[in-house]
């Protein structure tokens, strides 16, 4: 931890040139909108008692979106920061339609039809809608959830004019891109102001270092990485025992292979190598994983799920955590080593 006696200390980031500063540790809420997904419908009271003791601990940075529980996240967030907007960097995204046509077919999620569209009129249809559940006048970054794709596709200096018309109006502060390539990432930024990128990354995942890090650290962009838990797997308390329902988004190994049995005993004896480290830290797995993402070159914020007041505190807890460079080096070397999932 901090070297005073493990005290908890949040540290913040700018997000970009905006002016904006957020709290390295960022909380996620994308478990807040529920759904089959998640294994079970979170109690509405329990998540905003979490969000509270988020703003409690130093957590500025709250990231959510309408396709989050189809509303209900952005609504549980507008909730729990009603009274203390002033202390909230809110983060919120525009794109994806639940169960609206007029974009590009996307995926069939949770029972409902997804579809892609950043067409000017959408977005300003969402950013209302969106200013209205998270009962505020502003949002802080307003990011685009995925890019369009045919054969709804807008160009991009289309989508980024219309973003910086809402920036000039008052409504967003800053501008965001998530789940982007390279080349498109080259092209918004090219096109308008742009504060932060957000991207899976995780110890597991490290196809970002080859060349979305680099250009954001190059050009002064902030961030934004999700999943860098794995979605609860490099905490170490996803055990061989546990199983997951069918309709459970940890249940289908096609899309993340590292919960197949075979890869999560790997996984698994990956982080028992570790328990020396924790010893020597005073820390948890979640915290040293978490701290070792954010010494990443380029990474300037991590956001991590919570559902319960005490996983929020976990997760503070990594910002104050100080990795020697030779374990950061160590730890390094041994996700290298376990290379990919079979």
């Amino acid at each position: 931890m901090d070297e005073k006696q493990g005290k908890k200390v949040m540290r913040y980031c700018a997000l970009g040139k905006s002016g904006i500063k957020a709290s390295v540790i960022g909380m996620g809420t994308w478990v807040t909108g529920g759904g089959m997904i998640w294994g079970e419908n979170p109690d509405d009271a329990e998540s905003i008692r979490a969000i509270h003791a988020a703003l409690d601990t130093g957590i500025t940075l709250i990231d959510t979106a309408p396709s989050y529980g189809r509303g209900r996240s952005e609504e549980v967030v507008g909730k729990a920061i009603r009274d203390r907007r002033d202390k909230v960097v809110l983060a919120t995204k525009c794109g994806l339609l639940v169960d609206d046509a007029r974009g590009s077919f996307f995926a069939d999620f949770d029972g409902h039809k997804i579809y892609r569209s950043l067409q000017p009129h959408t977005i300003r249809e969402e950013v209302e809608k969106s200013l209205r559940r998270l009962q505020t006048d502003f949002i802080d970054l307003y990011q685009t959830h995925w890019p369009s794709a045919e054969p709804v596709k807008t160009p991009i200096s289309e989508t980024m004019a219309c973003l910086m018309d809402l920036k000039d109006e008052g409504k967003v502060r800053a501008i965001g891109v998530s789940n982007v390539s390279l080349g498109e990432l080259k092209e918004n930024d090219s096109e308008g102001e742009l504060a932060a990128c957000q991207f899976r990354y995780s110890m597991l995942a490290r196809g970002a270092e080859k060349d979305i890090l680099p250009f954001c650290l190059k050009h002064t962009i902030a961030t934004l990485t999700y999943m860098s838990l794995e979605q609860g797997l490099l905490t170490g308390k996803v055990g061989m025992d546990r199983e997951f329902s069918k309709d459970e988004f940890r249940s289908d190994t096609g899309w993340n292979p590292w919960f197949a049995p075979e890869n999560r005993k790997r996984v698994l004896d990956l982080l028992a190598g570790w328990n020396e480290l924790t010893v020597k830290y005073r820390c948890t797995l979640a915290q040293l994983v978490l701290a070792w993402t954010l010494r990443q070159p380029g990474v300037t914020h991590v956001l991590a799920g919570a559902r319960k007041t005490s996983q929020i505190e976990e997760n503070v807890a990594a910002a104050g955590l100080h990795i020697a460079a030779e374990d950061i080096d160590r730890i390094r070397r041994d996700v290298v080593a376990l290379g990919t999932p079979s």
